[in-house]
């Protein structure tokens, strides 16, 4: 059924708890003790600020979204703004390899994972949660976000579980009022870290022809989703410089189970299958991301139309998914994960710039939408995209 259209069934709710549990991930798993071991005690402080790093984004894609309320959207803002169709249809595939990359690689982890609780090959596990997720992904988007949801949930849980343990350490690991002054070159490294943690707000802009009354959803979830992982991680960072000190804390490979054993006394094996669950969680939100971005392509390039189609049953683009599904589940079998990561960031980091160059051009040539933002906050992301991406680039060449 190529050019059906998709059916609009998310409301603020579950479009919030997705870009919640997208931002999440498994990451902040392991992520608080690199954090801490650049920023000492003043992690809180990193995250805080990476959070503002991504505001200007943030807001330029909501703007964005309810001007341009489309599947693919990234494509269509670089289109409108610079003219150039070739270089959206670049923009585009550029976003489906890093979600299918991206969520390879959370596949892979994940299985890891699994098989530490479950006796199955990695293998097995890679192709059956593979297989399992992408059904998931076809029967229909709003079940989708219902599974993602649940799992958001599972992974706050053990978060806020987290934060209890950190919080009721006793003795603790600072001496608050004989704190050292801030290292401030090393919490703005940490900025830079933290920062990718909290890539993913822009997947929700590509749900929003599925989203009811998207004018008013899109901008308030993208928002809703960005301040709560803001707060989240804020909040577990310091509930682990608390309990932990900063020496054993950036040398774990597990700090949030090493809070918790320090909290409470207690074993973590639950956090093994939390993480199951951020994996799960992950993968599902990259499939969905991904198989709209493709479906967006199919309807604007004749080359791609094959994905364009949706299911007549479920209201999804079918065709689209299982072509992500496929190449998730064959890139977590071939491919190794260590340097995904750094090729995701690259290229959304490169996606960011152009997305808010878009919108500069855009405000100067057509009437304010009904979400608007000021004309210095694109100018914002756009710098502060670019500043990361050159740091980033810079940590990788140095």
């Amino acid at each position: 059924m190529p050019d059906a259209t998709l059916k609009r069934r998310i409301g603020p709710g579950l479009l919030t708890a997705y870009g919640v549990g997208v931002m999440v991930g498994a990451g902040i798993y392991v992520l608080v003790g690199e954090v801490a071991g650049l920023s000492g005690i003043y992690a809180p402080v990193a995250f805080l600020l990476a959070g503002l790093v991504a505001l200007p984004s943030a807001l330029s894609y909501a703007e964005l979204s309810v001007r341009m309320p489309e599947a693919a959207g990234e494509v269509a803002f670089v289109e409108a703004g610079t003219g150039l169709r070739w270089l959206g249809l670049i923009v585009g595939l550029a976003i489906v390899l890093s979600g299918t990359l991206s969520a390879a690689a959370v596949l892979r982890g994940g299985a890891g994972y699994l098989t530490s609780i479950v006796g199955i090959s990695p293998e097995m596990a890679i192709i059956a949660g593979g297989v399992l997720i992408a059904t998931v992904a076809i029967v229909g988007v709003l079940e989708s976000l219902a599974v993602a949801a649940v799992f958001t949930l599972a992974e706050v849980l053990g978060l806020a579980l987290v934060i209890w343990a950190g919080l009721g350490a006793d003795p603790v690991s600072v001496d608050w009022a004989a704190a050292p002054a801030p290292y401030w070159p090393g919490i703005f490294a940490a900025v830079t870290l933290c920062f990718f943690a909290f890539i993913g707000f822009e997947d929700i802009v590509n749900l929003a022809e599925e989203t009811r009354d998207p004018d008013r959803t899109m901008p308030r979830a993208i928002l809703w989703a960005l301040a709560i992982t803001a707060v989240l991680y804020a909040a577990v960072s310091y509930a682990a410089v608390r309990a932990v000190p900063i020496e054993a804390l950036s040398s774990s490979q597990q700090p949030l189970a090493l809070v918790w054993q320090v909290g409470t006394g207690n074993p973590a094996a639950f956090l093994s299958a939390i993480a199951v669950a951020a994996a799960v969680n992950g993968v599902l939100a990259q499939i969905v991301m991904a198989a709209r971005v493709l479906y967006g392509l199919g309807r604007r390039h004749g080359s791609l139309r094959v994905f364009s189609g949706v299911g007549a049953r479920f209201g999804t683009p079918h065709l689209a998914t299982i072509q992500i599904g496929g190449g998730v589940i064959g890139a977590a079998l071939v491919l190794p994960v260590g340097q995904l990561a750094g090729i995701t960031s690259l290229v959304l980091l490169s996606v960011f710039v152009l997305v808010n160059l878009s919108l500069i051009l855009i405000k100067r040539r057509t009437p304010a939408a009904r979400f608007r933002v000021g004309a210095w906050v694109p100018v914002a992301g756009l710098l502060m995209a670019l500043g990361a991406l050159i740091l980033w680039l810079w940590g990788v060449l140095a």
